[in-house]
């Protein structure tokens, strides 16, 4: 058990490192204006809200590349119809998807801006790693 637990420290700490070269290189933390942070806050508050639940961050996840039907989404989440919508609505309250419909059909597609960014973030940190040659899947 304890060897288990210290070999998840070692991932994530191989993951940090991963993370801290990736925003090192495109990133400068250096003269972050604090009053822009300040005002800001609450939009970056309500966005990792938004992300903080498992399911609404896959369900963005699935959105990165092109709209997806509702039907189409819960195919691929383990959600009930009603649970769904009910994500659905809190990712369209706060602006993160768009919705289009075509009859009786509600297409999906995450909205352009800082939910995109961070989605790819997101991914390039925990996912690339495992898919590049070398990386821990490998």
């Amino acid at each position: 058990m304890e060897r288990s637990r210290l070999a998840g420290d070692d991932t994530l700490r191989q993951q940090s490192m991963s993370a801290q070269s990736t925003s090192d290189a495109t990133v400068s933390l250096a003269g972050i204006d604090p009053d822009a942070m300040r005002s800001h806050a609450g939009d970056a508050v309500r966005l990792l809200k938004a992300l903080g639940n498992e399911k609404r961050l896959m369900l963005l996840c699935m959105l990165v590349d092109g709209e997806q039907s509702v039907s189409e989404l819960n195919n691929q989440l383990d959600l009930s119809q009603s649970a769904l919508s009910q994500h659905l609505a809190l990712l369209r309250a706060d602006g993160l998807v768009h919705t289009r419909r075509d009859a009786q059909t509600i297409y999906y597609s995450l909205s352009d801006g800082p939910a995109r960014q961070l989605i790819k973030t997101l991914h390039s940190i925990f996912c690339a790693v495992d898919a590049a040659p070398g990386g821990e899947n490998a």
